[in-house]
């Protein structure tokens, strides 16, 4: 089912989903760089296999993040 929406509605809301992607990309660098920073220093101390699953988490939470802009684009097309 396509939503019937005019011109003057979705060009906000793209400029609304221009910056909460800037967002999503910003956090999920930072989050990157949390969570390796963590594994960096626990395989020092011998403890490596601890932060997988957080690394995981952030890369689940980049994918969600980079398809949901352009979903809602299809979807309001």
């Amino acid at each position: 089912m396509m939503l019937a929406v005019g011109r003057n509605v979705t060009d906000p809301l793209n400029t609304v989903l221009g910056y909460i992607a800037w967002l999503v990309t910003a956090a999920a660098v930072f989050g990157l760089l949390i969570v390796g920073t963590r594994m960096a220093i626990s395989l020092r101390s011998g403890q490596g296999d601890e932060h997988l699953v957080q690394f995981a988490t952030v890369m689940g939470a980049c994918i969600i993040g980079a398809t949901a802009g352009p979903l809602v684009k299809f979807l309001l097309r």
